[in-house]
């Protein structure tokens, strides 16, 4: 089966091919509706539109009917390539449309059935599909911080290969990239996999890869495509100018424009989400022999943009009106090979003047004087119950400048005292939840992601008690989350290439499939907009995505 494209416009250069009259949308560039023969319409199809020359991708999806439409705020007057995503489907080549500014442009697309390319194959599809164990399986997921388990599925190592592969990665920042590969200073490792599992894990690749064979020993299953809430969305993904660039967090600032940290460079970033341009500015280096990069980014009450500093220690905050940084670096008697500041919380600095800061090295907990740049260093906090060190990934403030600890090796949360230094834990009801990122809401209530536990956790400091959300689909196993405020809950991952929206009045969730491979750490709801609007950076896809959920949220049931 072809591809036939239909286009109606004022003036058009094209020879016109017969196609059915087309109802004009209102405000509406280019429409059309995906047919395929084993089908008929298509729901769940998404449709991306360039333009010749641009950066700057836009993405619907569609409906139950098979149409799509974008609007016309969206695509300007010009050429535009058209390409789909479609799980077991696929066009001929890439379609190129002329978008007029009188009247919308008609494109009616037939797709043909196609073997799953490697590329479209998510992380969680891949986990899914292969045999063996969940224990064993739930390695993988160690692996996306730095790149896709496609390339471990595709490649034909042995098993003795696999063990110098995990003593090398063990070796690398964990902002290397293919492009940066950066090493770590001394004797300072990161093991990718638990040393009591690495000879279990190591045969268990050889023998689901191309270890002297040409295909994979399973069948490769798909999720489904969207259907429903999950396919009223605008998409628009802006390509960064250099590849390299791996937008670790993305935020929005008073005056709407974007910013993005490096996570594998020496940088800060702003980009004016109108025309995608960028502007960088250079972080002062202070450690010449550590890595640069750098990871959490915030804007505090003053409209400041802060970032850490991993291994270039301590944090740095950028004035926008001087366009300068203050630099406020972890005492030098206290630094090693393995310091490194990677998450830290200025929420509420207001309340005291002081910043909370991790330290990774020990996970330690610091507080800092935003005023004098002196550091407080709290120490290790060790879990009641077990009397082990709790080993911290995120740390958030709340309304008060309490600070939640995510502990990441188990699962539960801690909570700190600003004023006594006091420790409070709590465990998650799943055990091994791994709690990783997250963010505190307008009611005080910690929202989190339990990464090992593929649900997210909400703890209500009123009652102490941890409510978990189980995604239903399989091996998403979430990154960061934050609450908007109509009292939704967005989600992202490194896994299934879709942002996830959680309706916990219901317990509904409602997955966007994005138009490619996609590496999300953290979620950013700017809530000025209605419906809000949510902004993410795609770390290892050097783009940065805005995601536009076309209907208001669901009114709770009675």
């Amino acid at each position: 089966m072809r591809v036939s494209v239909v286009l109606q416009m004022a003036t058009a250069s094209l020879a016109l091919l017969a196609a059915p009259a087309w109802p004009q949308s209102p405000g509406a560039a280019l429409v059309g509706k995906v047919v395929s023969q084993r089908e008929g319409a298509m729901e769940g199809v998404l449709v991306s539109a360039r333009k010749s020359g641009s950066t700057i991708t836009t993405t619907v999806v569609s409906d139950a009917k098979g149409e799509y439409s974008f609007p016309a705020s969206r695509l300007e007057p010009g050429r535009y390539t058209l390409t789909i995503r479609a799980a077991g489907f696929e066009l001929d080549s890439a379609l190129d449309v002329d978008v007029s500014q009188s009247r919308a442009t008609i494109a009616n697309l037939d797709v043909k059935p196609a073997q799953p390319r490697p590329d479209q194959i998510t992380n969680a599809e891949w986990i899914m599909s292969a045999p063996g164990p969940e224990e064993i399986k739930r390695v993988l997921l160690n692996c996306t911080d730095c790149h896709s388990v496609q390339r471990i599925f595709g490649s034909a190592h042995t098993e003795a290969d696999f063990l110098e592969v995990f003593e090398r990665m063990g070796g690398y920042y964990p902002g290397a990239s293919d492009m940066q590969p950066q090493r770590l200073v001394g004797a300072h490792r990161r093991p990718p996999v638990p040393a009591a599992l690495q000879q279990k894990f190591a045969e268990y690749l050889a023998g689901i890869n191309l270890n002297g064979r040409s295909a994979h020993p399973f069948d490769i299953k798909q999720l489904p495509r969207p259907q429903g809430r999950a396919t009223k969305v605008v998409i628009t993904e802006y390509d960064l100018p250099r590849r390299e660039i791996q937008p670790h967090d993305v935020v929005v600032d008073p005056q709407g424009m974007v910013w993005f940290s490096h996570f594998g460079e020496q940088f800060i970033s702003k980009m004016d989400p109108k025309t995608g341009k960028t502007t960088d500015y250079p972080i002062p280096v202070q450690k010449p022999d550590h890595p640069k990069g750098t990871l959490d980014l915030e804007v505090d009450q003053d409209g400041d943009i802060w970032v850490g500093l991993m291994y270039q220690t301590g944090l740095a905050r950028f004035d926008r009106e001087t366009e300068t940084f203050r630099m406020y670096p972890i005492p030098k008697e206290w630094q090693r090979d393995a310091t490194q500041q990677s998450h830290f919380s200025v929420t509420a600095s207001k309340i005291d003047g002081k910043a909370w800061v991790k330290n990774s090295d020990g996970s330690q907990i610091m507080r800092l004087d935003i005023a004098t740049g002196a550091y407080e260093n709290l120490g290790t906090f060790r879990n009641p119950k077990t009397d082990r060190p709790i080993a911290i990934y995120g740390i958030y403030a709340d309304q008060q400048n309490n600070c939640y600890i995510l502990e990441f090796a188990a699962g539960g949360i801690g909570k700190i005292d600003a004023k006594t230094g006091k420790l409070s834990f709590y465990p998650t009801p799943t055990p091994y939840a791994r709690a990783r990122r997250g963010r505190v809401d307008a009611q005080n209530r910690l929202w989190f992601a339990e990464f090992g536990g593929n649900a997210i956790g909400m703890f209500d400091p009123e009652t102490e008690q941890i409510t978990e959300y189980r995604n239903p689909q399989q091996w998403e196993a979430p990154y960061d989350v934050v609450a908007d405020r109509n009292g939704e809950v967005w989600e992202v991952n490194e896994t299934s290439d879709r942002i996830g929206r959680l309706d916990p009045r219901t317990g509904e969730f409602t997955n966007y499939l994005l138009p490619r491979y996609s590496n999300f750490r953290r979620a950013f709801v700017d809530d000025r907009s209605n419906p809000v609007t949510v902004w993410i950076g795609n770390n290892l896809g050097a783009s940065i995505v805005r995601i536009e959920p076309l209907d208001e949220p669901k009114a709770p049931p009675r």
